[in-house]
């Protein structure tokens, strides 16, 4: 019998995602061996809705910190001057190219999704990184032993857009309002949502479980 996917659908740009890494990340080692994982980019904020980061920046400016008192992470300096300083930032934030470059990376190493966005968010949220820039993926290029060649060349390429764009429209095909969402797939058909929104790690562990127990 083929092992249940745990989905994990969530958006480069979203703090909550970026929060609930550590979660996923310590869901992903501790049940890899018992469950196949997917990692979906949702397509919070299309390119053609692309706004100036001084648009949020207030928005961000609350919000950041209630992400900080409920999951734990910290988001950096380097980031936080973005939202501090939007009158000198050059930031439009979009989620298009990360979600590229996660199909690029799936291709290369399918197993290593949930700790490849996990970087993501990091190069984001904590290093401060515009994820729009093409080299701001350079880093990681040198991390997974990735061509640099081959991945620009991919990255600038349609039949990648494609596949991001058809991610995209699989989480609203899968009814995901909001990020991070967590979905195990028994079959074809069968799709339970484990979890919306911020989860603990205590809770999703319980959910989880139970879950696996009832199959």
């Amino acid at each position: 019998m083929e092992k249940p996917t745990l989905i994990y659908c969530y958006d480069a740009y979203c703090g909550w995602c970026y929060g609930f890494s550590p979660v996923i990340k310590t869901i992903f080692e501790e049940y890899k061996n018992q469950l196949d994982f997917e990692v979906l980019s949702g397509g919070m904020i299309l390119d053609e809705e692309a706004k100036h980061i001084s648009v949020t920046a207030d928005f961000i400016k609350k919000a950041y910190s209630v992400v900080e008192e409920h999951t734990g992470i910290k988001f950096g300096n380097d980031y936080l001057w973005h939202i501090n300083h939007p009158d000198l930032s050059d930031w439009y934030p979009a989620s298009e190219k990360p979600a590229i470059a996660v199909c690029i990376f799936k291709e290369f190493y399918p197993a290593r999704q949930i700790e490849f966005v996990a970087d993501l968010q990091y190069a984001l949220h904590f290093e401060g990184r515009d994820l729009c820039d093409d080299e701001s993926y350079r880093h990681l290029l040198e991390k997974y032993s990735i061509q640099p060649e081959t991945f620009y060349a991919k990255l600038k390429s349609e039949a990648y857009k494609e596949m991001a764009y058809y991610e995209f429209a699989l989480c609203k095909q899968l009814q995901v309002t909001g990020y991070p969402a967590v979905l195990l797939q028994i079959n074809e058909t069968k799709f339970h949502l484990l979890s919306s929104g911020f989860t603990s790690y205590e809770t999703f562990k319980e959910r989880l479980d139970q879950l696996l127990l009832e199959l």
